[in-house]
């Protein structure tokens, strides 16, 4: 990342003591791949693939005694074709907060903290982005990321947690949703958990890294209950990863799968997902690499998927 000056123009209507605390920084990433895919075992297609790619922007003013004000937006883009990855333009987050020695209060969208402290954590091949990305995870239920008030907690030995309300806003068929999320890093140990609830739906999951060496292990499991009729109402997610480095080279392995059942499940039926990964750091911001990975759905032609992709990601 690195700092963008405030033009001079707004410089000429700031207090020089408040632009002197103030600072904006620009960042953000961009992944694509080219990649060989296949579908419910179609003919194979060559496709350029973006990743989530994003970019972003950070404002943070110094008020003094600890406290500070900032702004958090970012903007999901397609890096294959230009396009915005959906109708809102901030779709990854639009936020303001105050953060203190009490922690920090933060209002606006983002994504939630459940899903960072468990199945994001453990996706160390391509940060759970593209194709590769984990498909089982339960998004649906409590998963709303807009329209939210958190809290978040300072560091106490390790200890970290965010505290998020989603107001319903009268909208119908909307009720308010809540999310809870914890983290614990201390050495090579690095554990996490997440709750969400909205209306009767809710989901919670815990998670586990372990660094031993050249060695990372991790693990997340997921409970999810959805208030569904006529349909299996919960369902069972995990995943377990690995990675071995060898001076720039990563190698990756990720196994997943989930039973029948919630929001989705592969139409009610389960599935499974294989990834095979190789990275290769060409810098700190820069890598190339490889992967393969699969879904195999338990029901026939209900969602089965392969890719093998090769890209390259920068950040910035």
């Amino acid at each position: 990342m690195k700092k963008i000056a405030l033009v001079a123009a707004v410089a000429a209507f700031a207090a020089p003591a408040a632009f002197a605390q103030s600072s904006v920084t620009l960042w953000g990433r961009i992944n694509t791949t080219v990649e060989s895919q296949s579908f419910n075992g179609d003919d194979r297609k060559v496709v350029v693939q973006n990743n989530s790619s994003r970019l972003g922007f950070k404002g943070t003013e110094d008020l003094g005694g600890g406290l500070k004000a900032q702004f958090l937006l970012e903007h999901g883009l397609n890096s294959d074709d230009g396009k915005q990855t959906n109708s809102a333009f901030w779709n990854r987050e639009a936020a303001v907060q105050l953060s203190g020695n009490f922690g920090a209060v933060k209002l606006g969208r983002w994504t939630n903290g459940s899903y960072f402290a468990t199945a994001d954590y453990i996706s160390m091949h391509n940060h759970d982005t593209g194709t590769s990305s984990d498909a089982l995870y339960a998004f649906g239920t409590a998963y709303r990321e807009s329209n939210k008030v958190g809290y978040f907690t300072p560091n106490y030995a390790g200890f970290t947690a965010e505290l998020t309300a989603s107001a319903g806003e009268g909208a119908p068929g909307v009720e308010r949703a809540f999310d809870l999320s914890a983290n614990y890093d201390m050495g090579p140990v690095h554990l996490g958990a997440g709750y969400g609830k909205e209306g009767d739906n809710s989901q919670y999951a815990v998670r586990g890294l372990y660094e031993m060496g050249a060695f990372t292990f991790g693990a997340y499991w997921q409970y999810e209950d959805h208030a569904s009729k006529g349909v299996k109402n919960t369902r069972n997610i995990g995943r377990v990863s690995a990675m071995y480095t060898m001076g720039a080279s990563e190698f990756h392995v990720n196994v997943g799968g989930t039973e029948s059942g919630g929001t989705a499940g592969f139409n009610g039926h389960g599935a499974k997902q294989y990834t095979l990964g190789y990275n290769y750091n060409l810098s700190k911001r820069t890598k190339v690499y490889g992967f393969y990975t699969a879904i195999d759905a338990n029901d026939t032609n209900r969602g089965d998927f392969d890719s093998f992709a090769a890209g390259i990601r920068h950040n910035f």
